[in-house]
């Protein structure tokens, strides 16, 4: 019944803000359900298969780069590499966004082959250091805005909807995570991540029993960037801006919050969690500009005493362990 009521909410609340007069609403909702997105990417890797990544935005960031130099070359009418003349720019969202989780997903696939053949402390330490490499690159390409950022002159275009009414930008990123949800269901569920739950409890008994972990590993690590990459083209989307702040390691530790928050290792719970990030931020940040005095406590409490996070606390079970 709860799973009905939330789901109707969410179909209904721009309706619902219309009535009561609160449209503006709709844009954080909005980035509830993208940072939601890319909670539970790294809720992939985190919650079901143990791997404490620490440079996780820096998926989020090739994805959203991507999306906007495609833009701004689109936009400019000059290609992409001088020395590739036919590579143009684009600002179809069917060429920019797969090509986006493309990219963080290679990237996933390179850093994940050596990340992997770490553990522990090491391998929260290497990926931080390769989501560093990536926020300095982009800082150092003046052609992109360097360390201020670059403007898109719009969203992305769809054949078919109008991305430029927030309702229907609303609905799609509804309809993603949803998907993204589903499919992480599905695939916990099924054989590949049973041997990805197990590696989180014991990889070597696996191996034993003749399964190939690194491969499974790396596969969710991959996936993880992919999903990751497409909140990233979300949020430069919505926001019609991007810069490198987005993929400093501050914003991977507020996406490791996010699904702390909301309960590790559960399906619903890291959406739970970016949304009481997010709208704790927004509303205390109306009465106190020392509003990280008040969220710093709060987040004390979650962890000391609501050990499933937001999710434990409200369902009282842990999905998917």
């Amino acid at each position: 019944m709860a799973t009905i009521l939330v789901f109707g909410l969410l179909l209904t609340l721009p309706w619902l803000l219309d009535l009561i007069d609160q449209q503006y609403l709709l844009s954080l909702a909005t980035r509830v359900l993208i940072y939601g997105l890319a909670a539970s990417s790294l809720n992939l890797i985190l919650g079901y298969g143990g791997m404490v990544s620490l440079g996780h935005a820096a998926f989020t960031g090739i994805g959203g780069y991507t999306v906007a130099i495609l833009a701004f070359h689109s936009y400019e009418k000059t290609p992409i590499l001088g020395w590739l003349p036919w590579l143009q720019g684009t600002e179809n969202g069917l060429v920019a966004w797969p090509l986006a989780m493309a990219l963080a997903a290679l990237f996933g696939l390179i850093t994940g082959a050596i990340s992997l053949r770490t553990k522990g402390m090491h391998f929260i330490m290497i990926t931080l250091a390769f989501a560093q490499m990536v926020y300095f690159f982009f800082t150092s390409l003046d052609t992109y805005g360097g360390s201020d950022g670059l403007a898109l002159y719009g969203r992305n275009q769809l054949p078919v909807l109008d991305l430029g009414s927030d309702r229907n930008f609303y609905f799609l990123c509804l309809g993603i995570l949803l998907t993204f949800l589903y499919l992480t269901y599905r695939l916990v569920h099924a054989r590949f991540g049973r041997v990805l739950i197990g590696s989180r409890e014991n990889e070597q008994r696996l191996q034993v029993l003749g399964y190939a972990t690194f491969g499974y590993r790396l596969f969710s690590y991959c996936l993880a960037g992919a999903a990751a990459g497409l909140a990233g083209a979300l949020l430069v989307n919505q926001g019609e801006f991007v810069s490198p702040g987005l993929i400093h390691w501050t914003r991977s530790g507020e996406i490791m919050v996010m699904v702390l928050l909301g309960g590790m290792g559960t399906l619903t719970g890291p959406v739970l969690g970016a949304a009481a990030l997010l709208l704790l931020e927004e509303y205390l940040a109306m009465y106190t500009e020392h509003w990280m005095v008040i969220l710093g406590p709060f987040l004390i409490l979650v962890v000391l005493f609501a050990r499933g996070g937001l999710h434990g606390l409200l369902f009282g079970q842990k999905e998917g362990s």
